[in-house]
């Protein structure tokens, strides 16, 4: 696919959600009225604890779930209304690895996009292949492949219909690290190749490595949708670790003002501040804990990282 990506800040929405609710007959509400817009072209994560809504919003915007109320465009076309042509737009890789084990990878591809009606082409499917680092499996039945090798084939049989948008639910899980590695640039790539994806994930270091924006969904609701560094820039904290020659019972009543926390073994003052203030108290703290008699011995700074921003989130439900 060779269409480039226009800069996603300022790209159109592809995807685009309105009031969406979907309730169970028990009276259980899985969505309660989801609003959202995903641009053209951006990588987008959204994070949500277990049972959050993620796989319901997922498999409502591509149809799998028909909604309570509320309404669902893909590329313009209504998801209820025009569904077909809708559904033409996405791809989906669901979190379960369901494949024919017995047939072989360039078959499953090939039958992948004849269910969409698309004409044979083995030219496209050796260029997703490739893409996918598969193309040297392309004789090799799905069953003896590895795990990690099965969820790339899960993403051609994806791409096999030249979708415009990509749902990519949970698709590192039980995937060793080496090769969720592998499967970022992966991500990285078909992005570059202009095609716009919606990544699940429970390893919220993916989302920071690869998301433009961070949706975040709690309970049903989305309660933030924003750029990944303008989240960061916001609510990241950073905190200064004073490590002390001695160790100390408590804090030291002169030094109370600064809202330190006496790390575990009384030798450690944690000190949080915000980057963005324009002091950051740090020289005020040093000169404090000099006046208090104290000996430092080494510092140490660290910067929030998007998990705890997101657990934050999670735990105050906002």
């Amino acid at each position: 696919m060779s269409r480039a990506a226009p800069p996603a800040a300022t790209a159109p929405a592809i995807v685009s959600v309105r009031d969406l609710r979907k309730s169970y007959k028990t009276g259980f509400e899985a969505l309660k009225g989801v609003s959202l817009d995903i641009r053209e072209g951006e990588i987008l994560a959204l994070l949500g604890p277990n049972g959050a809504g993620k796989t319901t919003l997922i498999s409502t915007i591509c149809g799998i779930t028909r909604p309570t109320s509320g309404s669902v465009t893909v590329g313009g076309h209504d998801t209820l209304s025009d569904w077909r042509a809708a559904r033409s737009l996405i791809g989906l890789v669901p979190q379960e690895v369901s494949l024919e084990s017995f047939d072989t990878v360039m078959a499953v591809v090939r039958f992948s996009r004849g269910l969409f009606g698309r004409p044979p082409d083995d030219a496209r499917i050796e260029a997703i292949l490739r893409q996918l680092s598969l193309w040297d499996k392309r004789d090799s039945k799905v069953v003896a492949l590895s795990g990690g090798m099965k969820r790339r084939v899960l993403i051609a049989k994806a791409l096999s219909h030249d979708p415009r948008v990509l749902f990519l639910d949970e698709p590192t899980a039980g995937v060793d690290v080496d090769l969720r590695r592998e499967m970022w640039k992966v991500v990285a790539d078909l992005r570059a190749s202009g095609v716009t994806i919606i990544l699940t994930t429970h390893y919220i270091e993916e989302a920071e490595a690869i998301a433009d924006r961070i949706a975040v969904i709690l309970r049903g609701e989305i309660i933030l949708t924003e750029d990944k560094a303008a989240l960061m820039r916001r609510m990241g904290r950073k905190e200064l670790t004073v490590r002390l020659a001695a160790p100390l019972a408590e804090v030291p009543p002169s030094l109370a003002a600064f809202g330190l926390t006496l790390g575990e073994g009384g030798d450690r003052l944690v000190y949080t501040y915000d980057t963005r203030a324009e002091k950051t108290g740090i020289t005020t703290l040093l000169t404090a804990i000099r006046d208090a008699g104290l000996h430092l011995v080494d510092l140490d700074t660290q910067e929030s990282s998007l998990e705890d921003i997101f657990l934050g989130l999670v735990r105050n439900g906002r």
